[in-house]
Formats: structure tokens, sequence, C-alpha cells
């Protein structure tokens, strides 16, 4: 997101706005532009949005396995119960509506307000947020600063047609079953305050990797150390 948002960033800047606003084509997607041109993240947009609503209703969130912990953080922290889903809006509306979640989305900036309908609404989400910042009272960076900070790397394995991609995964479980594992959608691992999760193409044999963690460097050497396993298993499969 970061690399689309350089125009928007600049205007922000020029013209001393307060805040920059983006939403994607079908308008189900929001990120924000800080008041000094940095990103809030879109990550963030449900985290912010999220908080809003707790202070104001004590409840459950639900964001997909891809999306940042810091969601938990927030919800734990404000007495409520979080609780991840397969990736997918309509495995985030089934996984809200199974746990009572007042407020819900995806880590891609995707806002779902069960109270106005089940559905990823950007307008819904910029008006929540807006509230949100004029009752906080200070600058959007100032907003940013008060959530944990968490780094997501994504990456991808490509295979070769003939290999097994379910048995990778399986395997991947199996050198991991010490650490909290989560198979309702492909492999995701948590690993204290970090996590990676595999997920298999439903159309390619490539294995998508996202990894989080507290610095953008462990997070992407957390993704290298399961993508060396990937290719350790695929070298003992092929002797």
């Amino acid at each position: 997101m970061v690399e689309h948002l350089g125009d928007l960033s600049k205007e922000v800047k020029k013209k001393n706005a307060h805040l920059g606003i983006a939403v994607d084509p079908d308008v189900d997607r929001l990120a924000f532009v800080c008041e000094d041109g940095e990103m809030f993240g879109e990550e963030y947009t449900l985290v912010a949005v999220a908080d809003y609503i707790l202070k104001t209703k004590k409840g459950n969130t639900v964001s997909n396995m891809s999306s940042t912990r810091a969601l938990r953080d927030v919800t734990e922290k404000a007495g409520g119960k979080y609780f991840a889903s397969a990736v997918g809006e309509v495995n985030v509306v089934e996984a809200m509506k199974a746990n009572h979640a007042v407020i819900g989305g995806e880590g891609n900036g995707g806002i779902i307000y069960p109270e106005l309908h089940y559905g990823r609404d950007a307008l819904v989400g910029i008006a929540l947020f807006l509230t949100h910042l004029a009752k906080y009272g200070k600058s959007v960076s100032m907003l940013r600063a008060t959530y944990p900070n968490y780094f997501i790397s994504k990456n991808k394995i490509e295979l070769t047609p003939e290999i097994d991609v379910d048995h990778i995964l399986d395997e991947i479980k199996n050198k991991y079953k010490k650490q909290p594992v989560n198979t309702v959608d492909g492999v995701k691992i948590e690993f204290d305050n970090e996590w990676v999760h595999l997920r298999k193409s439903n159309t390619e044999p490539i294995i998508r990797i996202y990894a989080e963690s507290r610095s953008q460097t462990t997070a992407e050497n957390l993704a290298e150390k399961i993508i060396f396993d990937i290719k350790d298993m695929i070298s003992a499969i092929a002797k």
C-alpha cells in the first residue's frame, strides 16, 4: 500500500492537512496517511476503529489469520475476546456471527461493522475513524503511536507441480507441533508475540508465507526460516 500512496502523502504535507484518506475502487478497503505524510498502516485501520468501538461497547472482535496481532492486543486490553478466521470476507463474517463480534474485518483495510451491515465498508470505517480521532483530540500520528507496533513480511515460495503441497504443510505442522498451531486455513504457527502463516494457492503450486513480529527484520528472518525448512523438506523428498 505504501508504494501506491506516495502522491497522497505529498499532498497531505503540501496542504498541511490533518489527514489523508484512501479507498479502493469499490470502496471496501480503507487506508490513512498521517499529518506528517507517514502511513498510518492499512493493517491498523481496523485496529483503530476497533479501539473506538470497544471503548463504547464491550465485545469480541474477528479478523483473518493473516492480519496483525495488534487487534488481539487491543481487544484483550478492552476485556473482549479475539477470534481468527480463514482468509476471505465471507469467512470473517461467519466467525463474527458465531462469536457475536461487535467489530471485525481484514488487515487489508476492510471494516465490517455489524450494527449497520455485514460487509466491508470504507465509508463506515471513515465515519468511525473520524469520530475516534475527534474524541481523541490529538494528531493522527499521535493516535497511531498508542498502538503496539508490529511488522508483517509477505513472501511466497514457488514449487514444481509434482510436489504435494499438502504434504509439505503437514510436515511443517509436525515440525512445530510444540507451538500453538491453527490449521483452519493452511498452517499458522504462533511464537509468543510472533506468528507465521502458510497458505497454499488453489490455482498454482505456490505457498504464501506471511510472518509478523515486533521488527521488520525479525519478521523477515522468521519467514526465511520457514522457507528454508520447506526447501529442506523438498530436498529430503527428492533423495
